[in-house]
């Protein structure tokens, strides 16, 4: 897994959502508001969380699953931080050497990976960044898939508070866009590293496409900042929403996926 250097049509019951379709228009590189419809606010009783069985997937089909799906961080006055995930990577477990469990490797630091599907994945890295992982399969096979980056919908002004940087100039395009930016964002830390997915009321994703995205929405390259793992660096295993202005690194002629 990497040390982070700071770095369409949804279907579900009664809504339709378009996500992961922004591109701009006439050349214009300016950011355009992104087509969700409708609001959140508007659907409190229609989304909920994935079932078990939607996270004991394999990596890959979770990594691809993951998109367009909503992450959501509860603060502890109850003011919610959320975006639409739009980049994974995928991390196979015992014989992919660019994860932290390769050739069986436990250790404190990455126990939760062993953990049952839909648990998160919390670490620290470059002694300054976390980076959040949702845990895939069943307890004992530890694979996993990285956030790499979402695109806010809620909350922006803390997020702006919470990563200062972003706000020279303020574009949202940058608050999440990598997943050391995406945790600091949202405030996710070690404090959240084993947290329960499906029942925890601080960290949830929010199911709100009941189909994974179609191959040519998705966008497929190479992960990013694992070079130290030889072939398996150039595995085409990161997932991202193709011409989405929010994902943490452009690919000049990604594959689709």
């Amino acid at each position: 897994m990497p040390t982070c250097r700071g770095e369409k049509r949804g279907e579900g019951r009664g809504f339709r959502l378009e996500v992961c379709d922004l591109k701009p228009e006439g050349g214009d590189s300016s950011l355009k508001p992104s087509p969700l419809k409708p609001s959140p606010t508007t659907l409190p009783d229609m989304v909920r969380r994935p079932a078990r069985s939607f996270f004991r997937r394999d990596p890959v089909a979770l990594a691809r699953a993951l998109l367009g799906q909503r992450l959501v961080r509860v603060l502890d006055d109850g003011r919610r931080l959320a975006g639409t995930i739009v980049e994974t990577e995928a991390y196979l477990g015992l014989n992919d050497a660019a994860a932290h469990t390769y050739r069986g490797r436990r250790t404190t630091r990455n126990a939760s990976m062993w953990l049952d599907g839909g648990h998160t994945y919390v670490y620290f890295t470059y002694g300054m960044h976390y980076c959040c992982n949702v845990v895939a399969q069943t307890p004992g096979r530890p694979t996993a898939v990285l956030l790499r980056a979402i695109e806010p919908t809620e909350g922006l002004d803390l997020m702006f508070e919470r990563r200062p940087a972003a706000k020279h100039p303020q574009n949202p395009r940058n608050l999440c866009s990598g997943p050391a930016k995406l945790c600091a964002a949202l405030d996710i830390d070690r404090n959240l590293d084993g947290e329960d997915l499906q029942t925890s009321s601080r960290l949830f994703i929010e199911q709100l496409r009941a189909r994974t995205l179609p191959a040519a929405a998705i966008a497929v390259s190479p992960r990013i900042g694992v070079d130290y793992a030889g072939a398996w660096a150039q595995k085409p295993l990161r997932f991202f929403c193709r011409d989405n202005l929010y994902v943490s690194r452009f690919t000049p002629h990604p594959k689709s996926g």
